[in-house]
């Protein structure tokens, strides 16, 4: 169980990117009373905020997982003892911070069960999609990193972030909260009529920048906050069915709205 008397010590994991870290750090009112980000470690040799975190005074890690694997000599992406190796070591790394939760923000890899047993039902990640939208197989519907193109491609008129707890399977975990809509606009259904493959792809693009701009802080420190007061408890989200678990969701104004009463 959390400790609920104290800020949530939070570990954060990127890799070119971290979206929402620097709205966490600088605007979240919330931090240093609900959370408090104890590090962050990316996967590659460096990150966009990087400089800025820094200057905030977070310990930042590089821990490349391209340098690792060509040490040892493994495949990146098809080499899951190496994969598993490489998140052994951040834990290593992370571990000294002490941290209640690991937050993946922009961070491009699964993580495999070595990471996920030491911080069992502690992961929690933010995707760029509404994870309460299930195919019939139960499955998010737009899972991975294209999930905005997706989305926009599955003929969706709007589109939401999703923070939720991760397990073993891709973007598959209950969410916690979701951001406000983000309207889709007209012009993307005349794009998938024509021969405008650019084009489509320019405005998934800016769609997909709208979202991580605007709504990655918010619906990070909404989930936090969530968490550090009790009124998300992760034990009880993960033994839960994930069909059955609605996310809180964030309107415009930075308001929250309890799943019971949750509106579009």
């Amino acid at each position: 169980m959390l400790n609920t008397h104290r800020p949530l010590r939070v570990a954060v994991l990127c890799s070119h990117q971290a979206p929402g870290l620097l709205h966490l750090l600088n605007r979240s009112p919330a931090r240093g009373v609900a959370f408090e980000i104890v590090c962050c470690v990316t996967s590659e040799t460096t990150f966009a905020e990087e400089v800025r975190v820094e200057r905030r005074g977070i310990p930042t890690l590089a821990h490349s997982i391209a340098a690792f694997c060509d040490a040892h000599g493994a495949s990146l992406y098809h080499d899951l003892d190496a994969r598993a190796d490489y998140d052994r070591e951040t834990l290593r790394l992370v571990e000294p911070f002490l941290p209640d939760v690991v937050l993946l923000d922009g961070y491009l890899y699964l993580v495999t069960p070595a990471l996920l047993a030491r911080f069992r039902n502690r992961v929690l990640n933010l995707h760029f999609s509404d994870l309460t939208q299930r195919a019939a197989d139960g499955r998010p519907r737009f899972p991975g990193l294209r999930a905005v193109r997706d989305a926009l491609a599955g003929g969706c008129r709007e589109t939401r972030a999703t923070v939720h707890l991760v397990n073993d399977k891709l973007d598959d975990g209950p969410p916690i909260a979701r951001s406000w809509s983000y309207p889709v606009s007209p012009l993307v259904e005349e794009l998938r009529t024509q021969d405008a493959v650019d084009v489509f792809k320019a405005y998934a693009f800016a769609h997909e920048q709208w979202m991580m701009r605007t709504a990655s802080g918010p619906v990070l420190a909404a989930a936090l906050e969530l968490i550090a007061a009790g009124a998300v408890n992760l034990d009880t989200l993960a033994a839960g069915d994930v069909d059955s678990n609605l996310p809180w969701t964030l309107d415009r104004r930075g308001g929250v709205v309890a799943p019971e009463v949750a509106v579009a």
